[in-house]
């Protein structure tokens, strides 16, 4: 699957639009060297801006529109996000080898990103043109297994 340049721009202005992100500058930056991700994002809260990374070699995901939907709504949840990172490093400091801090940072980056895929996917199935979610992480691993 190639990412064409103004399709993705296309959606992200779609979903800007349904996710009442118009007042945020996005642009897409198709990634087109090796990297492990389908998408990202990088956020500028101060001045409202990001920048929505897309994997254009061999993404995990097929639906770029999933990806991107799924960005935008780090976007939004991105002041609770950094909220309770504060909590963490307040409550376990900033010592990230440190096994308490370790253990509730990651209990806190898998409650958030299952529930960004969770809403994501109702998003998806509501407005996206393609219906399809991915089973990227879960194929990678069933393929690894069988060695394909």
């Amino acid at each position: 699957m190639k990412l064409e340049q103004l399709e993705c721009e296309r959606l992200l202005s779609k979903w800007q639009g349904i996710l009442k992100l118009q007042d945020w500058d996005i642009k897409i930056l198709i990634v087109d060297s090796e990297w492990r991700k389908s998408g990202d994002i990088k956020i500028d809260e101060c001045n409202r801006k990001a920048i929505l990374m897309l994997n254009g070699i061999n993404p995990r995901v097929d639906n770029v529109e999933e990806v991107i939907i799924h960005e935008l709504i780090h976007v939004k949840l991105w002041k609770m996000d950094q909220m309770i990172e504060r909590m963490i490093n307040t409550v376990y400091g900033e010592d990230e080898k440190d096994p308490k801090r370790e253990l509730i940072y990651e209990e806190f980056m898998v409650a958030l990103e299952s529930t960004t895929q969770d809403v994501t996917k109702g998003y998806v199935q509501l407005g996206a043109e393609n219906k399809n979610t991915g089973f990227g992480y879960v194929e990678e691993k069933v393929n690894e297994e069988l060695g394909r």
